[in-house]
């Protein structure tokens, strides 16, 4: 009798994939947004300045922005689960750093190494589903992720404003550790075949990407707080500019670049980067500006202020799955246009009469159910359009690009409502009811950028099928 031959290890479940990465992606966005409302309570117990408090946030997303497209380059070469358990460690290990952390330096060093750990989890969940499940799939799979992202967004400042009132900010980081509890379930759902890319690593490459991204979210953020003529703003851009111009000759002259020229001889690819980009400018504006405006003219508290958020992420959790069923149709582009026109619309409902809880509410919702499009049908666009051998650095950048929205988006509309509120006159809009004339210009502004947003989504057109369809692979 013929020995039986051994079988391969059965493939793990869709479902048991898309919950570790969800709750990976939950748990690192949540952790981004949750210190906001709890910088108070710090200054109190180090006796802290506002803007040396601004390292807990600032040196956090600083760190993020870097690692996302090292990340993503990377994982061209290592295993997405060798990457994965790492990226965890180094997490809650920065977690734990902040927890016991007697000094405001001590806790900035840890939220450093918990930004290091958790910029890998955006741009390898999306290159998980874009490797394991197929491509009919892969719509839906990042529909969950971009949920997940945007529940985390909305749900932060409420998780942090509550729990750090309640029981003291130390516990936001006792509870972020948890993320050390996904090791054992991600050692089992993700793959850990590496991609095989033997070409050189263009690690200086990396270094000035990552470099250019970085100081310009530096830049902007202090131009936010400190004025942006200030030597830490104006030098931090210039200094991002001198690494982006460096990049750029370094990316023409290496034989093989960190970022190949040919990603973005692709229209599709250069669309969804755009398009990426100005929609998550116009997201985390809103998540960041609807709560100070609902405080500021109704008197509420930051806890109060913040639930008028929740419809909003609830919004985006429950139609991001529903947008993935349109995924790679030849619609898709129309989608991200209304997707855009509904973000649009409703922050210019903002600019008008978004100051009472509800009227605000409203407008969130419309945001959220229009980001959930957007988010998840570029990013699956840019990952068809990717060539297998490029996904890890392409999504690297494209998730660069929307972590570098979020940040720039905030930061250039608060100068704007900075200079607005110091200057003392009424509102662009004709049409605006609001007692803050600042916040209604600068939801219009955000308004403009959502209409860019959409124009830059016509470039999102469905690539033909057939063998002319290939992307340039060079």
């Amino acid at each position: 009798m013929r020995p039986t031959p051994a079988s391969a290890p059965p493939a793990p479940s869709t479902s048991a994939l898309l919950a570790v990465l969800v709750a990976a992606m939950l748990l690192m966005v949540v952790a981004s947004d949750m210190v906001g409302l709890v910088l108070p309570l710090m200054g109190e117990q180090f006796a802290a300045s506002e803007a040396q408090l601004a390292w807990v946030v600032t040196g956090f997303l600083l760190v993020f922005s870097v690692g996302i497209p090292v990340y993503g380059r990377v994982s061209d070469r290592v295993g997405l689960r060798s990457l994965f358990r790492g990226a965890l460690l180094v997490y809650a290990a920065g977690s734990l750093v902040c927890a016991l952390a007697p000094t405001l330096p001590l806790l900035v060093l840890g939220r450093l190494v918990m930004g290091a750990g958790a910029a890998a989890v955006p741009v390898l969940s999306v290159i998980a589903v874009t490797r394991v499940l197929p491509p009919g799939r892969r719509g839906t799979g990042i529909g969950f992720v971009s949920a997940a992202g945007g529940a985390g967004a909305a749900l932060g400042p409420s998780i942090g404003g509550g729990i750090g009132e309640l029981l003291g900010w130390p516990a936001l980081f006792w509870i972020t550790m948890a993320g050390a509890l996904l090791l054992a379930a991600a050692s089992r759902v993700l793959p850990d075949d590496a991609p095989g890319d033997a070409r050189p690593f263009d690690l200086l490459g990396g270094v000035l990407l990552g470099l250019a991204a970085g100081l310009v979210l530096f830049g902007v953020t202090r131009g936010q707080e400190s004025g942006f003529d200030s030597p830490s703003s104006y030098g931090s851009v210039l200094a991002s500019a001198t690494a982006a111009a460096l990049f750029a000759w370094r990316t023409v002259r290496s034989e093989q670049p960190f970022v190949p020229p040919a990603l973005f001889a692709d229209r599709v690819y250069v669309s969804a980067v755009a398009t990426v980009f100005l929609a998550m400018f116009v997201n985390m504006t809103a998540l960041v500006f609807v709560p100070l405006l609902v405080v500021g003219v109704n008197g509420l508290g930051p806890g109060a202020g913040s639930l008028v958020m929740i419809p909003g992420g609830v919004a985006l959790a429950v139609l991001s799955p529903l947008a993935g069923r349109v995924a790679g149709s030849a619609a898709a582009r129309w989608w991200v246009v209304g997707g855009l026109a509904l973000m649009g619309a409703s922050t210019f409902h903002l600019s008008v009469h978004g100051a009472s809880p509800a009227a605000a509410a409203l407008g969130v919702v419309g945001v959220g159910a229009g980001f959930a499009f957007v988010a998840t049908l570029v990013t699956d666009s840019a990952a068809g359009a990717l060539p297998p051998d490029r996904v890890g650095v392409g999504m690297g950048v494209l998730q660069g690009a929307q972590f570098l929205g979020a940040g720039t988006g905030p930061a250039l509309i608060g100068a704007l409502v900075a200079a607005r509120q110091a200057g003392g006159h009424d509102a662009v809009n004709p049409l605006h009811t609001l007692a803050a004339p600042a916040y209604s210009d600068a939801f219009l502004a955000v308004t403009l950028v959502a209409v860019l947003g959409a124009a830059s989504a016509l470039g999102l057109a469905r690539r033909p099928t057939g063998p002319a369809a290939d992307p340039v692979r060079t």
